[in-house]
């Protein structure tokens, strides 16, 4: 099972199972979030995602985006029974990140004029609409 971990340690997450999806986000507030020109997302269905230690603080936004610098939810991906959106850069294992390649990037017309498009991944102008 993938694991991973804020910077100090104290919060451990872990998920299991296949992601449903894997998308890069271009949009401001992840930039915001996460500090770096766009975010890297593994979604998975959020019974297959567990915070084993520590409590993540949590932080609302009214907006088609935002969360947390290790997880977050929202409408779009069915709420906090629906699917956890992690960032991968939290994960430990590197190989986890490296296999699972992103399909999507989201807010693509936002991204920063010098990364280039992911070959191969669909290039979404926003979110997807709830489901």
């Amino acid at each position: 099972m993938p694991t991973g971990s804020c910077f100090c340690g104290n919060i451990k997450v872990e998920y299991s199972g296949e992601p449903a999806m894997t998308v890069l986000c271009h949009c401001t507030d992840c930039r915001k979030i996460g500090g770096g020109n766009y975010s890297n997302n593994i979604v998975v269905p959020s019974q297959q995602f567990k915070v084993l230690s520590g409590t993540p603080k949590e932080i609302s936004k009214a907006a088609d985006s935002g969360g947390t610098t290790l997880y977050r939810y929202g409408d779009t991906f069915g709420g906090i029974d629906g699917m956890m959106i992690v960032k991968a850069g939290i994960l430990d294992d590197v190989n986890v990140i490296n296999s699972t390649k992103p399909g999507a990037e989201l807010y693509a017309p936002g991204r920063v004029q010098w990364v280039a498009a992911l070959e191969g991944a669909n290039q979404v102008d926003a979110m997807p609409p709830p489901s």
